[in-house]
C-alpha cells in the first residue's frame, strides 16, 4: 500500500489501511454494486481519476480484494472482480450507506449534486417490470444545467437490458421527464416522491410509463432507510 499506516495491530486499524484511502470505498460501491469494467468504474465514480482508479484497483489486487481477469472474448480487456475477502466487505459498504443517508443532513448529501453519477445509478436501479415489453425510451432534460451535461436518455430494452446515453441514441421517445438536478436527486434518495415534487417536475408522453415512473425508477438502495435529521 501507498499510505504511512496507522502501524497499530488493531483490526479496525488494519482494515482501514486497505479500505480508508481516498475514493476506496467509493470505488468498493462500485464494486460491490456489480461493476467489473474499468471505464464501468469510471462512470461510477465519474470525478475520480483514471489513473487514480488505476492506482486504487492495484492496491486492492494486492490487498487479495479484488483479481483482474482477462477477458476471453476480448483480447486486452480486464474484468475487475471481488474474491471472497471482495464480498465480505458488502455488509461494511451497506452499513456505511445506511448511516449516511439516516444521519447526514439532507442539504449537505443535496449539496454534492453530481448528474453523471445520478443517472449511472438509475440506469444500474431501474425496475423493467412495469414497462411495455417493447423498447422504451426515457429522456430526461435538468434545466438547470447547460448544454451538453441537461440531456440524458435511458434505454430500456424488452428483455430488461438498460443503456444511459449521452447523445440522442435516435429511438422515439415514450416519456420526457423535465425537471432540476435537485429535485430528481432527490427523489432517487427517497426524499421526496414523484407526486410530492409534481410542482417541479414535468411529465410528457405515455401515460401509463408516466403514471408507473416511481415504481420503475428504482431508487437508491438506501431509500428504503428513514432519515432522522433535516
Amino acid at each position: 500500500m501507498t499510505q504511512a499506516g496507522y502501524k497499530q495491530f488493531c483490526p479496525v486499524a488494519m482494515a482501514a489501511e486497505v479500505l480508508c484511502t481516498r475514493w476506496t470505498m467509493v470505488l468498493m460501491r462500485e464494486l460491490v454494486a456489480g461493476t467489473t469494467r474499468f471505464n464501468d468504474l469510471r462512470r461510477g465514480v465519474p470525478k475520480m481519476s483514471p489513473a487514480l482508479l488505476s492506482t486504487r484497483l492495484k492496491e486492492l489486487e494486492i490487498a487479495g480484494v479484488v483479481e483482474r481477469i482477462p477477458l476471453k472474448a476480448e483480447k486486452g480487456v480486464f474484468e475487475y472482480r471481488l474474491t471472497d475477502a471482495g464480498k465480505d466487505i458488502r455488509p461494511v459498504v451497506e452499513a456505511i450507506g445506511l448511516w449516511g443517508q439516516k444521519w447526514v443532513e439532507s442539504s449537505l448529501s443535496l449539496k454534492n449534486l453530481d448528474p453523471s453519477l445520478l443517472m449511472w445509478d438509475m440506469r444500474r436501479n431501474l425496475d423493467p417490470s412495469p414497462l411495455p415489453s417493447i423498447r422504451t425510451v426515457v429522456q430526461f432534460l435538468y434545466s438547470d444545467l447547460p448544454a451538453p451535461k441537461n440531456q440524458w436518455w435511458l434505454v430500456i430494452e424488452p428483455g430488461g437490458e438498460v443503456d444511459l446515453c449521452w447523445s440522442d441514441p435516435g429511438f422515439d421517445i415514450n416519456l420526457y421527464v423535465t425537471t432540476d438536478l435537485r429535485t430528481m436527486t432527490a427523489i432517487w434518495m427517497g426524499l421526496g416522491t414523484i407526486e410530492s415534487e409534481a410542482d417541479k417536475i414535468e411529465l410528457l408522453g405515455e401515460r401509463t410509463i408516466a403514471q408507473s415512473m416511481q415504481v420503475w425508477l428504482g431508487l437508491s438502495p438506501f431509500a428504503k432507510q428513514k432519515k432522522l435529521v433535516g
